[in-house]
């Protein structure tokens, strides 16, 4: 299954109603851009996706998840720890397996980040620890992509080249996204968060950025 559909949906801090209640169906071969002012529901709703679908999603979270003290790759590596046995993670910690090595390398280079292989994820800049929580779930290769803001911080052909490279491997993906211009680009299917509740859903293709800024 890459296609999900959930009822009911809610979250609250305290006595403050954050998301929901509200219903969210994809169909297997969507892109959804979740778009709105910060605040919205945005990053709530991705984490409520995520705790249904754990085992079926790659995630980016807006934090990026990173393990500081490790190099790129093994951080890179974390995104298909659940796929192999105890010694096989703990002797990939001491001295990584060639076929991982280069499968990690390769998703290194088409994000333009493959000489920081080796290096500690602390010594990185924003846009490169980005990437790197990019290049993790692009190695988990899971059947649906949940997405917080993933190009936040970087240029726009960076950007471009990670969208692309996104919405090309995984077939279902939903993605919070404050760039109206990329969601629109990228995105089959609009899906406006106002106060916690869905405010527009509609084809990208039925819209134009003037629309979404009026969620703003």
């Amino acid at each position: 299954m890459s296609g999900f559909a959930f009822n009911d949906l809610r979250a609250s801090f305290g006595d403050k109603r954050v998301v929901g209640p509200l219903s969210l169906e994809v169909q297997q071969g969507q892109h959804v851009a979740l778009v709105g002012k910060s605040g919205a529901g945005k990053s709530t709703l991705i984490k409520l996706l995520y705790e249904r679908l754990t085992h079926q999603a790659s995630l980016v979270p807006q934090g990026l998840g990173l393990v500081n003290a490790l190099p790129v790759f093994h951080n890179v590596f974390m995104g298909q720890l659940d796929k192999h046995p105890l010694w096989y993670n703990t002797l990939t910690l001491i001295r990584p397996f060639r076929k991982d090595r280069d499968t990690v390398g390769a998703l290194l280079n088409k994000l333009s980040i493959s000489d920081k292989q080796w290096t500690p994820a602390a010594s990185l800049s924003g846009g490169q620890r980005q990437r790197v929580a990019i290049a993790r779930a692009l190695y988990r290769n899971a059947n649906i992509l949940l997405a917080d803001e993933p190009i936040s911080a970087l240029d726009e052909p960076m950007a471009h080249l990670v969208m692309k490279a996104l919405t090309d491997q995984f077939s279902t993906s939903v993605i919070a996204l404050h760039d109206v211009d990329m969601a629109l680009a990228y995105c089959t299917r609009i899906v406006g968060i106002q106060d916690g509740r869905i405010a527009l859903d509609q084809p990208a293709s039925e819209l134009q950025a003037a629309d979404i800024m009026a969620l703003y």
